[in-house]
């Protein structure tokens, strides 16, 4: 049987295929911007596991076009527990099946403190036992950018670079709105690593956090957190 997954964020829609084990080919990304250019670009298969946190009117138009391409459609939602993993959210509805599928996909893999960079910046720590702690959730630099631009148009939406104290009004936006996710990231660790009585793994996934790798502690870069969380949901979900 071909499975595919699918995973339908704000504004970026990522695909792979699920292999026997457990692997993941013939990847693809494309934009979901104004338009029905991106839905061309779906692939056919037997069954497809979707996870969306996206808007109702993409999230609808993806699974309009899956169904022509498709038998069977799957769409996740967050579960309370699922395989060794017991989130920490009493309503498992409140959190996102994004972050649920990347906490996941670090099951097994020791306490880790997962970072989430896309629209919003999510942090999830979970331990070596399958305990998701809680986390925080936050604007991510590029939407700090775009708010402070949208309330004062003066202030460039983009370009700037990284400076402790920097000497001109781009770079010290992206001094500013890129040093709070650092901070915030930072702050997590060491809370964590007291929480714990270890420091986790920092594991980094999302578009956005390419920008901030060079100026974080060593970590596992992991873009593809949330289709090998949904890979393992659907190896139980079939078994």
């Amino acid at each position: 049987m071909s499975m595919w997954l699918f995973d339908l964020g704000n504004t970026r829609l990522k695909f792979a295929r699920s292999c026997a084990d457990g692997s993941l080919a013939d990847a693809g990304a494309v934009a979901h911007e104004d338009g029905e250019a991106w839905l061309r670009a779906l692939p056919r298969g037997d069954a497809a596991c979707i996870a969306s946190v996206a808007a109702d009117e993409r999230r609808v138009a993806l699974l309009d076009a899956l169904c022509a391409r498709f038998g069977r459609l799957h769409l996740v939602r967050t579960q309370s527990r699922c395989g060794g993993l017991r989130i920490a959210y009493e309503n498992p509805r409140h959190l996102g099946v994004d972050r649920f599928l990347a906490l996941l996909s670090a099951l097994d893999a020791g306490d880790v403190l997962l970072v989430g960079i896309g629209t919003a910046l999510t942090i999830d720590l979970l331990d070596a036992g399958g305990w998701h702690h809680g986390g925080r959730i936050a604007p991510s630099p590029m939407l700090m950018r775009q708010a402070l631009h949208a309330r004062a148009p003066v202030l460039p939406e983009s370009g700037g670079a990284y400076a402790e104290f920097a000497g001109d009004t781009g770079h010290a936006l992206a001094s500013g709105c890129e040093g709070a996710a650092l901070a915030l990231i930072e702050r997590s660790l060491e809370r964590a690593q007291g929480l714990l009585g270890a420091a986790p793994a920092l594991w980094l996934h999302g578009g956005g956090a390419m920008a901030l790798r060079d100026r974080l502690p060593p970590h596992r870069h992991v873009p593809d957190a949330v289709l090998r969380g949904l890979a393992r949901w659907q190896a139980q979900a079939f078994a």
